[in-house]
């Protein structure tokens, strides 16, 4: 082997490792497409059943909170009907941002999920919001 040939042998394997360090990297960027982060109901959620999530006047007719602590968005679409969903963005697992307009939105890539069933309205995401089951108490919202 010439000293030609060790060099141009070492110029691939380093661009190969360069390669492969790049691949991992974007690997490590890229979020679950299903909203699936181990849990048992997939939601990503972590909230015990009957603690405390909010009181009803906290969550706006048409809109909505989202309990970063807990990953969950409550949603009140019409005067007295609560829904609750994961808040964890389908498309890359960021939180969602807000609740506005009838829609759970991200500003993180800019998805949109309805208020009221948790699909997606708008993309990057392409899957659904995972329903998170609640109870509403007089005026108490509870995990369920």
């Amino acid at each position: 082997m010439t000293l030609g040939e060790v060099r141009a042998s070492r110029r691939i394997v380093f661009s190969g490792l360069g390669a492969l360090g790049v691949a991992v990297a974007l690997a490590g960027c890229a979020g679950s497409d299903d909203g699936d982060d181990g849990d048992a109901q997939g939601s990503g959620t972590s909230v015990d059943a009957g603690a405390k999530l909010a009181t009803t006047s906290e969550v706006p007719v048409g809109g909505g909170i989202v309990l970063a602590d807990h990953k969950i968005v409550l949603t009140q679409p019409t005067e007295g009907t609560f829904e609750a969903f994961t808040a964890v963005c389908t498309h890359q697992g960021l939180l969602v941002t807000s609740v506005e307009d009838g829609a759970i939105k991200c500003a993180n890539h800019g998805s949109a999920f309805s208020a009221s069933t948790g699909d997606v309205e708008g993309g990057p995401a392409s899957s659904a919001l995972a329903k998170v089951e609640i109870k509403v108490d007089g005026d108490q919202i509870l995990a369920a």
